[in-house]
């Protein structure tokens, strides 16, 4: 498989696009902090913003800053317009690559946008079709079972559809937690059991590590090793022990990274009609 060796194309392609993404973590942090008008009409239209939402008419009137400020600290992750061409959470939805680097900051989902992704030709007013690749490779798969009538349902499909489709370069590393970004209900989470402190209870998010310990068993089988990975305190009935891949938000994940030298392609499907999620790893591109 030609595993390990990484050539020194990718690992400059690498430290250039940490670089990116650092820029555009600094200048959101800027923005944040200052409050201020940051962004332009490309991913903020005050006049859009008033036209479009009669609710805010009423509340504000064709006030800028106080437009401004309703989008910043709620119409982003409401899943609102701030223009005519883009939409932040659809934007973060899109790509997955982009995920990976921002997790659930909304702001720099904005920047990006502003500096690179509409130049890119990406996609922030629209739903993308993620597809697999057709030269592919698989490396491992597993299946699990759930019961499609139980409210966390949306919890283990929400998550499989954050995952799936997304491409890691070689190098890069693949962190459970920011693919699917963080358990809100504005992230399109429910509640579902979840194990914590030893004891089954009702929580937001429950569900998802389901997701995570399928993939985590295809990993198994692919014979990929995780480099962050936590088991459970009880035991679940969808995989077996060794198998189980604990998600807590901010302290436990589910994280590896591509140790082939072509890129890396997760497919994650789940079928509501059957019960099933399959999550299937794949060698992407050429040899």
């Amino acid at each position: 498989m030609m595993k390990k060796y990484i050539g020194f194309k990718s690992v400059l392609a690498a430290v250039l696009c940490v670089c990116l993404f650092w820029s555009s973590s600094m200048n959101a942090e800027a923005a944040k902090a200052n409050n201020v008008y940051t962004f332009s009409k490309v991913t903020f239209d005050a006049e859009f913003y008033y036209n479009t939402y009669p609710d805010l008419q009423a509340a504000f009137g064709m006030d800028p800053e106080a437009l401004y400020r309703h989008y910043m600290n709620y119409g982003i992750k409401e899943g609102r317009f701030g223009s005519e061409e883009f939409n932040c959470v659809t934007y973060m939805n899109n790509y997955g690559d982009l995920r990976l680097a921002f997790g659930g900051d909304y702001l720099l989902y904005c920047d990006h946008y502003e500096k690179y992704g509409k130049a890119e030709g990406r996609n922030a007013k629209e739903k993308v079709e993620i597809t697999i690749a057709s030269d592919k490779t698989l490396l491992g798969t597993y299946t699990t079972v759930y019961d499609p009538s139980l409210e966390r349902t949306i919890n283990v499909t929400t998550a499989a559809e954050r995952i799936h489709g997304i491409v890691l370069a070689p190098g890069q590393e693949f962190s459970f937690s920011n693919a699917v970004l963080p358990r809100t209900r504005y992230n399109g989470f429910g509640m579902g059991e979840q194990i914590y402190g030893g004891k089954i209870v009702m929580g937001i998010g429950g569900g998802i590590c389901q997701t995570a310990s399928t993939l985590y068993a295809a990993m198994v089988g692919a014979g990929l090793p995780a480099t962050e990975r936590y088991p459970h305190s009880l035991p679940v009935d969808y995989v077996p022990r060794h198998l189980e891949s604990a998600i807590a938000q901010g302290y436990k994940d589910l994280k590896f990274v591509n140790i082939y030298d072509r890129n890396m392609q997760i497919e994650a499907i789940a079928d509501n009609a059957t019960g099933t999620l399959t999550v299937s790893l794949y060698l992407v591109g050429k040899n």
